[in-house]
């Protein structure tokens, strides 16, 4: 008969033997199965059994994975120094290339995301790296996922996050950005003062055909500066008598009657 010490022995065993080879994949996870060095197949998520010492499962997650590219020193086309930073989002779409074609894809992808970052500002002009990241973020984007592809990970978006200048760069753009409005303000003072003037030159154009209208014009002025009560308004002689001209002539006109 068994001793009771041989079945406890037995049964630390087996739970020693189940624990090595149980193994759970999780929903956002892929198993990749190794066995005596080779890969005999990618395990689905749920409960998974392999085979001590011999069998290898190595869980690969399929999650996005938000990645900080470091900010690089950039010089732009025209010779601008410039600190870039910016993120980049990437995820796991086949397990197998992910173990198999490369060592550590969290490496590879840092690594290509700052080469190619440097390498596609360095083409741009300042001017159009300040104006265009979108276009500048695509086509980080489609490099990096382009040289990923046989690494099993996709490149889902690069955002520039941080584009620092140079404190003279700075103080320079702010100078021109001054100038600019200073123009656009003389620019539209112009344009009043032609739009005036050409109005002015219909008032005169009316007046010469009618010169009663500059009289009328001089009392609705007096008018008006007789409402504020605080001046003494002075008619000279000559203005009496203008005054009297228009008074005949609204008689002749028949105005008065």
């Amino acid at each position: 008969m068994v001793s009771f010490v041989t079945l406890i022995i037995i049964g630390i065993v087996v739970l020693i033997i189940l624990g090595l080879s149980i193994r759970i994949v999780n929903q956002y996870e892929r198993g990749v199965l190794f066995r005596l060095g080779k890969v005999v197949g990618v395990r689905d998520p749920g409960l998974r059994l392999i085979i001590p010492v011999v069998d290898r499962l190595v869980k690969v997650s399929l999650r996005i994975v938000t990645m900080p590219i470091p900010s690089q020193n950039i010089i732009t086309q025209d010779n601008v120094s410039i600190d870039v930073a910016a993120v980049a989002y990437f995820k796991v779409t086949n397990a197998y290339d992910a173990v198999v074609a490369i060592e550590n894809y969290n490496r590879a992808v840092n690594q290509i995301a700052q080469t190619t970052m440097r390498n596609v500002i360095g083409q741009f002009l300042l001017d159009d790296v300040l104006s265009s990241t979108s276009k500048i973020n695509e086509r980080i984007k489609e490099i990096i996922d382009k040289h990923s592809e046989p690494w099993g990970v996709q490149i889902t978006a690069v955002e520039i996050k941080d584009i620092r200048l140079p404190d003279t760069m700075q103080r320079a753009m702010a100078r021109q950005a001054e100038a600019e409005r200073d123009k656009r303000a003389k620019i539209i003072a112009a344009e009043g003062e032609f739009l005036s003037a050409a109005k002015l030159g219909e008032a005169a154009d009316v007046i010469a055909a009618h010169p009663v209208a500059l009289q009328l014009r001089n009392l609705q002025v007096l008018n008006e500066i007789a409402s504020e009560k605080n001046s003494t308004i002075i008619f000279p002689a000559q203005f009496m008598s203008t005054i009297k001209d228009i008074k005949k002539y609204m008689d002749s006109e028949g105005m008065l009657k």
